[in-house]
């Protein structure tokens, strides 16, 4: 199951304790009988329910945890003993739909105490669309799946669950098999795709695990089969070995999961017809994947269209790209009669002078303004570029004042800067969510890779939290080890001992001030500063120690 996580963390931490998870597994079954309203029309399935317009469009107020639990029990009670859910189903479901849980209680009209018999009352002449709270507890948006696959709201009992059955024999995880039908609903429409099957098995043959590609899928996006197969049959086609093309996709995912731009088919074949090596263009892809973008191959063919023009034979044309196909890759050019009038020379004298000098063709032909900030030419243009290059493939725009504000704050090489990058996605987190931390806290990558390492398996195997508490907190890998470790220490003694809010968020205890932890944390117990002043002495003891 998906879940996302948009709001901080209540913090509780006690060692010796099981910590429930934050979201439950997804039950082994999802068994969800069709409503069975009596309408004339099919149509009332798929309107909006009335508990969903009313929370919607109106305020509803706070719910109390008492109010919660009980609604929670009564829909349980609903989906199993009504509606013929198993217990299974219908708890996790009751339990992982809280906006649902909130519309129900916005028709109440009666006190806390009288919450359960109110709503039992509504339900038994209020028939409740089901698939609102089933969609909401695996984290499906049901306006997405009725835009691209209405027919699954009229399907039959057990029909739904043969879907996910099916492409779960394939060997998918159930968490994958979710992921993928939250981004592709046309998925549950007809029979198994025949086009993702074939492109799940061209990723095992090139060594690549089928749950590798969730990590990497965004809801935000659109994927299509076709597209996937389209670009793995090309590098097939091209001559690319089965260990290349797995560190193309590996290194460049979008480049599987989004297809090759046209623009991209186009270059790769007229690059190929002038001769240049195909181990060079993949040499290339592997240590630039941003060349890969349909706006880099259109300069890479302004490129090819510029020197023709003056000239230039296929042999020169293809030394040139071969050895400055990165750089040329992020300037558009202007045209070779615009170059001569503006520099009053003829085409002869032009192909001179790139012949000579290549990289005169930027100097000269680029539409991009010399901005010192953003400039590749700078003091260490080795260094910037790499820093550059990573920036472009975590969605900077090229050349813009982002950028440049971006190449600032980052520290590092740009391959430090990958590896560290790297460290995170390798942990769990999802590629895109990562993206999203680096550019909310990018002080995050400043730090080298064994410290956020080391900061990452306190909060896992320490503090007993998953990952995904960071994404509203990513700030928590800026914090020095020390003073995590002190404050929480420190906050898990007092919680202990019942003195403060037993819930207070990760971000309340790392964020505050030394004075406002000492004044609500330390001192509202009478041992507290005593404690305190311990575990400092402690804490720079270890330190001595691991000094020799």
């Amino acid at each position: 199951m998906i879940s996302h996580l948009n709001q901080n963390h209540s913090f509780h931490f006690f060692p010796s304790t099981y910590i429930k998870p934050l979201t439950p597994p997804v039950p082994f079954s999802v068994f969800l009988k069709v409503p069975s309203f009596t309408s004339s029309t099919p149509k009332h399935f798929l309107q909006v329910s009335r508990v969903h317009f009313i929370h919607s469009h109106f305020s509803v107020k706070r719910v109390s945890r008492h109010v919660k639990v009980k609604v929670q029990d009564v829909l349980l009670d609903y989906l199993h003993s009504s509606r013929g859910d198993s217990f299974m189903d219908a708890e996790f479901i009751s339990t992982n739909s809280p906006s649902f849980v909130h519309g129900l209680v916005s028709e109440l009209h009666g006190q806390d105490e009288d919450v359960a018999r109110c709503l039992m009352k509504f339900l038994r002449y209020n028939p409740i669309n089901e698939f609102e709270p089933f969609f909401e507890s695996m984290g499906i948006s049901p306006r997405k799946i009725y835009q691209e696959a209405e027919e699954v709201f009229r399907y039959p009992s057990g029909l739904l669950l043969s879907k996910f059955r099916g492409y779960e024999n394939l060997g998918l995880s159930k968490s994958m098999v979710i992921k993928l039908v939250v981004c592709c609903p046309s998925l549950l429409v007809g029979e198994t795709s025949s086009e993702l099957v074939m492109v799940l098995n061209w990723l095992k043959k090139i060594g690549i695990e089928h749950d590798w590609i969730r990590n990497y899928l965004s809801c935000l996006k659109m994927y299509e089969s076709r597209r996937m197969l389209d670009a793995m049959q090309f590098f097939h086609k091209v001559g690319y070995s089965e260990e290349q093309i797995h560190n193309l996709f590996k290194e460049n995912p979008a480049l599987l999961l989004e297809g090759i731009e046209k623009k991209v088919y186009v270059f790769l074949g007229r690059a190929l017809k002038l001769g240049l090596n195909k181990n060079v263009i993949y040499s290339s892809f592997i240590e630039y994947p941003h060349m890969l973008s349909n706006k880099c191959a259109k300069n890479l063919l302004g490129v090819i269209g510029f020197l023709y023009s003056i000239g230039m034979d296929t042999d020169g044309i293809s030394h040139i790209l071969s050895n400055h196909m990165q750089l040329l890759s992020l300037h558009p050019l202007k045209g070779p009669k615009s170059v001569c009038l503006q520099l009053k020379i003829r085409k002869t004298d032009l192909f001179r002078i790139i012949k000579d000098d290549p990289l005169k063709l930027i100097s000269l032909a680029s539409k991009l303004k010399q901005n010192s900030t953003v400039q590749l030419s700078c003091d260490e243009p080795s260094k910037h570029l790499d820093k550059t290059t990573f920036l472009l493939k975590l969605g900077y725009t090229e050349n813009s004042e982002e950028l440049a504000k971006a190449v600032k704050k980052f520290r590092g090489r740009g391959d430090q800067l990958q590896e560290r990058f790297d460290c995170l996605v390798e942990t769990g987190l999802d590629y895109n969510i990562a993206i999203k931390m680096i550019k909310r806290a990018p002080m995050i990558l400043n730090q080298n890779k064994v410290v956020m390492q080391k900061k990452i398996d306190f909060l896992r195997n320490i503090l007993g939290y998953p990952l995904d508490c960071i994404v509203a907190f990513p700030t928590y890998l800026c914090y020095d080890l020390d003073r995590i470790m002190l404050r929480v220490s420190m906050y898990a003694w007092v919680a202990k001992r019942k003195a403060t809010k037993p819930r207070m968020t990760l971000s309340t205890i790392l964020a505050c001030s030394n004075e406002k932890f000492v004044k609500y944390v330390v001192n509202v117990h009478p041992e507290g500063p005593t404690i305190w002043e311990g575990l400092q002495r402690l804490l720079q003891k270890d330190k001595a120690e691991s000094s020799f």
